[in-house]
């Protein structure tokens, strides 16, 4: 499972021109779903997430939380983080999750992160065409791999 973390001061997500989910500060996450991932990719990302010090303290270090900084979450799924261009200038989407395995992934990783943070995350739709719109405050963008863990 891979995710792309992006502090934003606003994010936004709309599908067929219609706002589906959007946020104030918080973080834009990019979620990418393999076939290998399960429960633990689910609960280590999500933990991760939440707990990943971007947000800066009263002395502007990046030394807070968003669940210490109030923040929200944005989720949207992104089949094309697991692309592979190893090979030609078309990009392989091998890796990525077909949908029976990654849409019930992609729903538990939002139930698992809606508990994490006490409160309901906003989201995109899975397999939908989305127009994500996002300030960028920082700019801070991480990238998180479960399989990366040790």
């Amino acid at each position: 499972m891979i995710a792309v973390l992006q502090r934003v001061s606003e994010a936004s997500v709309a599908i067929s021109g219609k706002i589906k989910g959007e946020i104030k500060a918080g973080l834009l996450i990019l979620l990418g779903i393999e076939d290998a991932d399960g429960e633990d990719d689910i609960q280590w990302i999500s933990r991760k997430i939440v707990q990943m010090r971007l947000f800066p303290d009263a002395a502007g270090v990046m030394n807070r939380s968003i669940l210490e900084a109030g923040g929200d979450l944005l989720l949207i799924s992104q089949f094309t983080l697991h692309a592979s261009t190893k090979k030609g200038n078309r990009p392989s989407y091998i890796k990525a999750a077909k949908p029976e395995v990654a849409i019930p992934c992609y729903e538990k990783t939002i139930a698992t992160l809606t508990a994490e943070m006490g409160k309901p995350i906003q989201t995109g739709e899975f397999g939908a065409n989305m127009q994500v719109a996002l300030v960028n405050d920082g700019p801070v963008t991480i990238i998180i791999d479960s399989k990366n863990k040790v």
